[in-house]
């Protein structure tokens, strides 16, 4: 027989009894899948984000059903999801409050710059020159890092600064990875009405004076104006909302002299004063009286004249 033949016959025979062998392995060693795992990964939006902290939502989905993860950490399915995935585990999930992105720069110092920077639209490539063209080192670049991490198409770059469409956010964190200059952080929405406080800078007043029109300059006025203790406070000349404490009052905003604090996105015009009652001048006497008043008054006594006698002898 020739090794044309032989070779062909020889190479069937061999796949079809490795074929045999890998068939037997899989039922001998196969790794038993908690149903569980099944049920969660059907269930689950595929985004395959990484904001749960896992690899993937297959990882995430392992890592629930062995305890390692809380049933409550995918951003992109929200409470909804958590109660099905808390169904499917049969534990009791506690609704906690909606999370977004905040990017914290306003853009108030993208006129302000030090130098003109040619090269490619990035944050990271244009923050390695110099730290960026910006004159506020803790400004936004808008190079758009952020915009391309995001798969939920919940960031865009809008008149040079990353602004977050708060609908579409998940809070899955990858705008706040893919940020060079760490300004995008994840907060809660507690309170009814959305404050927000968008700046990084902790520069002096007079150094946020310069490069930035409405930079915070560490006043201390939203805290003297805030109603709760601990909501506001200033840490190395810059102002930070505690949003677990937060009421949303707005008294912030109105006092801010830098029309920084924003409620729902406006600037809230900062109260009238109130005007104080005039003190009325106290009234003149009537005309009428004064004749009776010196009528009332005794007369002086007239001086008598001298006896005829003695003005003799003085002559």
């Amino acid at each position: 027989m020739s090794t044309t033949i032989l070779a062909p016959i020889v190479l069937t025979i061999l796949g079809i009894i490795f074929g045999i062998i890998l068939a037997v392995a899989s039922k001998v060693f196969a790794v038993e899948k908690d149903p569980r795992e099944e049920a969660i990964a059907e269930i689950l939006p595929g985004a395959n984000c990484g904001g749960c902290g896992y690899p993937g939502c297959g990882g995430y989905a392992n890592s629930v059903v062995k305890g390692i993860a809380p049933v409550n950490a995918c951003a992109p399915g929200g409470a909804e999801l958590a109660k099905k995935i808390g169904e499917i585990m049969g534990v009791e999930v506690e609704e906690g409050a909606r999370k977004i992105a905040q990017v914290m720069c306003t853009g108030g110092g993208h006129d302000k710059t030090r130098y003109d920077y040619v090269g490619l639209s990035s944050c990271l490539a244009v923050s390695r020159v110099s730290s960026g063209p910006l004159q506020c080192s803790y400004g936004c670049l808008g190079g758009g890092d952020c915009v391309d991490a995001c798969k939920f198409d919940a960031i865009h770059i809008v008149n040079g600064v990353a602004e977050v469409d708060q609908e579409k956010c998940v809070a899955c964190g990858a705008c706040v990875t893919a940020c060079p200059k760490n300004i995008i952080q994840i907060i809660p929405r507690n309170s009814k009405k959305y404050t927000e406080l968008r700046c990084s800078s902790h520069d002096k007043g007079p150094a946020t004076r310069q490069s930035c029109d409405n930079g915070c300059i560490g006043c201390k006025l939203c805290v003297k104006a805030c109603p709760k203790e601990g909501a506001l406070t200033v840490e190395n000349f810059l102002a930070k909302i505690n949003y677990d404490i937060c009421i949303g009052c707005g008294l912030c905003s109105r006092a801010c002299p830098r029309q920084l604090i924003t409620v729902d996105g406006k600037v809230l015009p900062p109260k009238p004063k109130k005007e104080e009652p005039k003190k009325e001048a106290p009234k003149a006497a009537p005309a009428a009286e004064a004749p009776k008043a010196a009528e009332a008054a005794p007369a002086a006594p007239a001086a008598e004249p001298a006896p005829a006698a003695e003005a003799s002898k003085a002559e």
